[in-house]
């Protein structure tokens, strides 16, 4: 009796597991992005320990695409609903080393629900900015990667930031509108808003016509949003150095803002063979000179205080010459960032690409950039060009010229 009981047993954990792997997946995917580059201008130390401009040649990743390795799950729980979770990781793949700051799931892990009315979902997420803007910008539909995000990514249309301990909802589908709007937790006892950040975008989508708009709005950018990584510091600027050879001169000097905002709209019309788009971007780092951004003779080394404000305007194109060659273009003016008597910095940034696809999985291409600047940066220099991923040029030009291979897997 006890056998048969066993056998019972055995069997109906068996039917069960069965079952529930037939309604469940889980999709290992991902990116590598790999190529050479010519830079013609980088900021340098020389012998006399002064910063000077040279050639560089050097490789890199994540330019074209983030190079990315994820997992993406999946249960059907009935009636329309489903558990989900995605957890991804960004790495270097010429040094092997984790990208989003030393972070392994750096760039998402989130689980949650999806019903026929929409998907809530909690953890590290995208804001509203990329969910609806980033598609509708050159460094996705235009095929310009990294190298066209305005201004080192300003406003985040590249996907430079990620949103920690958020929780997201996102509507279904409804005749081509779709909304979304997400928060997350500051996590300080005793205050609601310190380090909290939300968003929240719309799209409409009808034929070869796609429109969309997005809000952000960040409190204590400099530790919360720019600096939630793990190897992040809690007192420093976590926008990079502003002096010697810089990081990010473009707004790097406003890490001590009290917040960070984006207003953010875009439109695309686009077929198989030919896509068009713009977007603008209003960009506004308020309450400069805030004690929580860190050590102030860090994070706001110049003594800003006030608001600085940016615009970005810019426009993509792609067009397929033949299946498996495209052809891309895309410009972007940015300026702003006037403050306390500093004179505004002005950008001029010009991409070109031909892309030759192997297959539907990877994509050898060419990649050309140009910048011009001037003005006043956030550093209270002379304006340099500067290129996200890039080493800045320590004059008002840069140009880079890049051959890279893609894979999708």
């Amino acid at each position: 009796m006890k056998t048969c009981i066993l056998l019972m047993t055995i069997t109906l954990g068996v039917l069960v597991s069965t079952d529930a792997i037939a309604q469940s997946s889980v999709t290992i995917y991902g990116i590598i992005d790999q190529g050479l580059n010519y830079i013609s201008n980088a900021q340098t130390i020389d012998g006399a320990g002064k910063r000077v401009g040279r050639t560089l040649y050097s490789t890199s990743s994540t330019v074209m695409a983030g190079n990315q390795l994820g997992f993406r799950g999946v249960e059907d729980l009935g009636q329309g609903y489903k558990a989900i979770f995605t957890l991804e990781t960004g790495f270097d793949i010429g040094t092997g080393k984790l990208q989003e700051g030393g972070t392994f799931f750096g760039r998402q892990a989130f689980v949650g629900l999806s019903a026929p009315y929409g998907t809530l979902t909690f953890g590290r997420q995208y804001d509203s900015v990329v969910d609806f803007l980033r598609p509708l910008s050159a460094a996705a539909s235009g095929g310009g990667g990294t190298f066209t995000s305005h201004g080192n990514d300003i406003d985040n249309f590249a996907d430079t930031y990620r949103t920690n301990n958020a929780v997201k909802f996102t509507s279904t589908s409804y005749h081509g509108f779709v909304a979304s709007g997400m928060y997350s937790f500051g996590g300080v006892a005793g205050s609601m808003s310190r380090n909290s950040i939300y968003s929240f975008g719309a799209s409409f989508a009808q034929g070869p016509v796609k429109v969309a708009a997005a809000y952000l709005k960040v409190r204590d950018p400099n530790q919360s949003f720019f600096g939630n990584n793990t190897l992040s510091s809690t007192t420093g600027n976590n926008l990079g150095a502003t002096t010697g050879v810089q990081a990010n001169p473009v707004y790097g000097g406003f890490a001590s803002a009290g917040t960070y905002q984006v207003i953010g709209a875009g439109a695309q019309y686009g077929t198989t063979t030919f896509s068009v788009g713009a977007n603008y971007s209003n960009i506004r780092f308020g309450g400069l000179g805030d004690p929580a951004s860190g050590t102030l003779s860090l994070t706001n080394p110049f003594g800003y205080s006030g608001t600085a404000v940016f615009n970005s305007y810019a426009a993509y194109a792609r067009y397929f010459l033949k299946p498996d060659i495209a052809l891309t273009g895309a410009y972007d003016f940015l300026t702003g960032g006037a403050v306390d008597g500093k004179p505004p910095a002005h950008y001029n940034q010009f991409n070109a690409a031909v892309h030759y696809l192997l297959s539907k999985r990877t994509d050898i291409y060419c990649l050309g950039t140009y910048v011009m600047a001037s003005g006043t940066d956030s550093t209270k220099q002379q304006a340099v060009a500067s290129v996200l991923t890039v080493t800045p040029s320590d004059s008002a030009r840069q140009f880079i010229l890049r051959l890279g291979i893609m894979h999708f897997f």
